[in-house]
């Protein structure tokens, strides 16, 4: 896709500036567009364009491209039945539920021209495209609102300003734009680190599982992963190989490369999961997870994906957060804006946490839990151990947990288990200081 004709250096005015055409930005100013609103999408790079990605999605992700209009039946996509875990020399196979509520399958695709697909898509609906345009800043009125943000565009850097009432951060792990808010991470809650890298592999590419390893030892301490490593088949001669690891405070950090060398030297030989089929270097990415930079709206910034802390604390999925909490800010922004500039529309933004909350916060929580307590202690082996993994009822409804896929609502028993347990936790209590205050507007 070519950078966006608006290369001038006069002020840009847009009802909404969207930072970030990943996932969650290409969401946003897709539904955003949809809705009638002039929404600008700013993005620093251009595409197509690489970024560490298991590049799997489950039904749950599989469900938001259907939304967002992609035709998942093009060239390139390939289809998933459910999963696989290997752990302690057993395995066994989850497919994917058949409730109704979602679709039957998952999905795979690189995100080499998966991010690519997203903003056409945008594109296409409405939005304002400006690629390799840099956000460096916002600008804020003499209140501390943000009222748009400060830009360097092209290979001269050319500054520019895009003013708008309402910003989208979707800027990433980097959060850059929150941070110059004020919106600090929280260090309580976790992050963790993956790497992946392709390899060709003809016996593995049309694997219809996505597999899951939960018995990898870290090279440098010998102590189980705090995490768990992955074979995603692409179905294009390619498998995406990585692993996830949430260190514990007392255990230090994982040698990703170490231990994904230690990994692959069990594989197969017939699987050609070896240095002279790698297809990519070996690449590293920060996952903010757990809601860990909070709150999700203040002084008319909206935080979504990673810039948010959106990664899920029980799997390290992300995609699918991303483009649910995009799509869920850009119907808040889009109601809100129907309403006169004051309080009444500032309570209608503040509505955007309330339903991101609603909808991942006991969720999170009792994943944030469970993420100290457990993943990054032990790693995912003590929940897959032997009376789990030949118990096909206590599978299901450990997967089932893992994915969020229970939110509809299902005459289904295990879903109806996974949701009363998720309920059982405490609302996450709003802190001092952060309730709707018209005068601080």
């Amino acid at each position: 896709m070519e950078p966006g004709e608006d290369m001038g250096t006069g002020d840009q005015q847009a009802q909404v500036i969207v930072v970030g055409a990943g996932p969650a930005g290409s969401a946003a100013a897709l539904h955003l567009a949809r809705a009638g609103v002039d929404v600008t999408l700013l993005e620093k790079g251009t595409f197509p364009r690489d970024k560490v990605c298991g590049d799997g999605l489950t039904p749950r992700g599989v469900q938001q491209l259907v939304r967002m209009g992609v035709d998942i039946d093009a060239p390139g996509w390939m289809r998933t039945k459910g999963m696989r875990w290997v752990c302690g020399g057993r395995q066994v196979h989850i497919d994917w539920p058949s409730s109704g509520s979602h679709p039957d399958f998952g999905l795979t695709r690189s995100r080499h021209d998966f991010d690519d697909i997203l903003v056409r898509q945008a594109v296409a609906a409405g939005a304002r495209l400006c690629l390799g345009t840099k956000a460096t800043g916002p600008l804020t009125d003499r209140a501390g609102r943000i009222i748009g943000v400060s830009t360097v565009a092209g290979a001269g850097k050319r500054p520019k300003n895009y003013h708008a009432p309402l910003v989208i951060a979707a800027d990433g792990a980097s959060a850059r734009t929150a941070l110059a808010m004020g919106l600090e991470r929280d260090p309580g809650k976790p992050m963790a680190t993956a790497a992946r890298r392709y390899y060709r592999s003809e016996a593995r590419t049309h694997d219809p599982y996505l597999e899951l390893w939960a018995d990898l030892i870290c090279s440098r301490t010998g102590r189980d992963l705090p995490g768990y490593g992955w074979i995603f088949p692409l179905g294009d001669g390619r498998v995406n190989v990585g692993l996830g690891a949430l260190p514990h405070r007392g255990h230090g950090t994982v040698d990703l490369r170490a231990t994904m060398d230690r990994w692959l030297s069990r594989m197969p030989s017939h699987w050609e999961l070896r240095e002279e089929n790698a297809d990519s270097p070996l690449r590293s990415a920060a996952l903010p997870m757990g809601f860990n930079r909070t709150p999700q709206y203040r002084r008319g910034l909206l935080l979504v994906g990673d810039s948010g802390g959106m990664v899920s604390p029980w799997s390290g999925e992300g995609i699918v957060q991303a483009m649910e909490a995009g799509e869920v800010a850009a119907e808040t922004v889009a109601l809100a804006l129907h309403r006169p500039d004051g309080p009444g529309r500032e309570r209608a933004l503040h509505q955007y946490a309330s339903e991101v909350n609603r909808r991942w916060g006991r969720y999170y929580r009792l994943g944030n839990t469970i993420a100290d307590l457990v993943f990054a202690r032990y790693g995912y082996r003590p929940l897959l151990n032997r009376r789990v993994m030949a118990s096909p009822t206590l599978v299901r409804t450990l997967a089932r947990l893992l994915t969020h896929g229970t939110d509809a609502p299902s005459d289904d028993l295990i879903d109806s288990v996974v949701r009363g347990v998720v309920r059982m936790v405490p609302a996450p209590r709003t802190r001092p200081g952060r309730a709707f205050d018209a005068s601080r507007r």
